[in-house]
């Protein structure tokens, strides 16, 4: 049987409502720290493409905004809202600010992390934009580097959505 305590975790949305994984009727849920100011940020716009090619069909994307590398989310709710709206057109849903590594980590990032440790088993979260793909069904979680690009991830989705 599969363990899906994680998809129990409570989440605060940045309209400040309480989520949790499974709140989402989904069959793959891809979750994401993300940073409005990292040379990373353009992502955005791959996230979007991810979730607007694959909503229908059972995917669910979900941005964790993550202030503890570099700074480069220093803006509160409303600016994360407006500047991933403007510049990245996104629609999916985002979260407030967490933070991923460490003692203050929100323990939905310490249970992906746990169960899908990144490079030689290390647990901590390196940079933002690392990618948490999550099987609903089994509680199976693949990480992806921040350097992986979202349209990457397209065939691992896609054994997912079958």
């Amino acid at each position: 049987m599969a363990d899906n305590s994680l998809l129990n975790i409570p989440c605060t949305t940045l309209r400040g409502e309480q989520k949790t994984l499974a709140d989402y009727p989904a069959r793959a849920v891809l979750v994401v720290n993300t940073a409005s100011q990292c040379g990373f940020t353009p992502q955005y716009k791959g996230l979007e493409s991810l979730w607007q090619r694959y909503r229908e069909r059972g995917l669910v994307v979900l941005g964790f905004p993550c202030n503890q590398f570099g700074k480069q989310e220093p803006g509160d709710e409303l600016a994360i809202s407006q500047f991933c709206e403007a510049n990245f057109g996104v629609s999916f849903p985002l979260f407030r600010k967490v933070e991923v590594n460490g003692a203050g980590a929100h323990p939905l990032f310490a249970a992906l992390k746990q169960r899908a440790p990144g490079l030689f088993g290390s647990q901590a979260i390196k940079w933002n934009f690392t990618k948490f793909l999550v099987d609903p069904q089994s509680g199976a979680v693949s990480r992806y580097a921040p350097s992986t690009k979202p349209e990457a991830l397209a065939g691992d989705i896609e054994k997912l959505l079958r």
